[in-house]
């Protein structure tokens, strides 16, 4: 990508903040967090409902610069929902142009096969109670690769029991790692791990870390 392509492809952002990966299989790794602004989903458990409107918008010159004064070579592109930004592939190119090790947050929604292949997909797979279900991209699963992972976010026993189906369903433990989370404050971790040990399910389970450090706060 050119200097000028680069100045052109103006992206949304709501924040670029440096932390702990709290979540996926880099968890504990100094992360340098690009915030994009938007998301075409409502999922009831939101934790980042602020970056639905608003951002300023960046060159990715101007995005490149503040990642490298973090100093690290882990970056994760989120939201929101990045996917829903057409500016935001050449923002994921041009990241792993400069040398980072890149991961996007997605939601499942939108088309992942136009992502750089370089790039490490984390993608949702919407449970029931999430609210948005009937937005999952169910062939975007035929293009997972052993270097993408798949989340979902569990709010109770049902939203359980109709995940470990759709592990089943896919076979999606044979595609790539898959992540279970319980939903912060709503259902109890123990329980989740209790459930995922009683169906000896190859998934791993997870905590968000970063909200155990710093609870919900913003740019953590």
């Amino acid at each position: 990508m050119s200097e000028l392509e680069r100045n052109d492809a103006n992206v949304r952002i709501t924040e670029i903040f440096y932390s702990l990966q709290g979540e996926s299989t880099r968890v504990g790794l100094p992360t340098v967090f690009v915030r994009l602004t938007g998301c075409p989903l409502r999922c009831v458990y939101c934790d980042s409902a602020y970056a639905f409107t608003g951002g300023e918008k960046w060159s990715i010159n101007a995005i490149l610069a503040e990642v490298a004064k973090h100093q690290t070579k882990w970056v994760c592109v989120t939201g929101g929902e990045p996917l829903a930004q057409k500016s935001c592939l050449p923002l994921l190119t041009a990241l792993c142009d400069a040398g980072y090790d890149v991961s996007l947050e997605t939601s499942g929604a939108l088309d992942i096969a136009p992502v750089d292949l370089r790039v490490s997909r984390i993608m949702d797979i919407k449970t029931p109670a999430s609210g948005e279900v009937q937005r999952n991209r169910y062939a975007n699963i035929e293009l997972l690769r052993p270097t993408d992972e798949v989340k979902f976010v569990i709010s109770d026993r049902d939203d359980y029991l109709w995940s470990a189906d759709c592990v089943r369903q896919y076979d999606l433990t044979q595609r790539c790692p898959v992540l279970f989370s319980s939903v912060f404050h709503q259902l109890a971790p123990r329980d989740l791990a209790e459930w995922v040990l009683g169906d000896h399910l190859a998934v791993r389970f997870q905590l968000q870390m970063h909200k155990m450090l710093w609870d919900e706060a913003q740019g953590r």
